[in-house]
């Protein structure tokens, strides 16, 4: 999911950083997604997408609002998007 999270990002002209989680960083990823929980109040879906050092959402997000044309707007005001 990942891959197709920074593909769409890719083509709506944003350069996201991805951080990865190798097999033996399970536990610390785990940690800190509880944290992220905890944090925003709500379960946080993998992959976690932030917008302007903010939790947006995952994927299921993302999507949604690009479909309704709301992406690229929130992109924009957050400082991502340059166009």
């Amino acid at each position: 999911m990942t891959h197709v999270l920074k593909r769409l990002l890719l083509c709506v002209g944003v350069n996201p950083p991805v951080f990865e989680v190798d097999d033996n960083e399970e536990d610390e990823a785990r940690r800190v997604l509880k944290e992220l929980q905890t944090v925003a109040g709500e379960e946080v879906q993998l992959p976690a997408v932030f917008i302007g050092g903010k939790l947006f959402g995952g994927l299921d997000r993302v999507m949604a609002t690009h479909i309704t044309g709301e992406l690229v707007p929130i992109l924009k005001q957050a400082g991502a998007l340059w166009l």
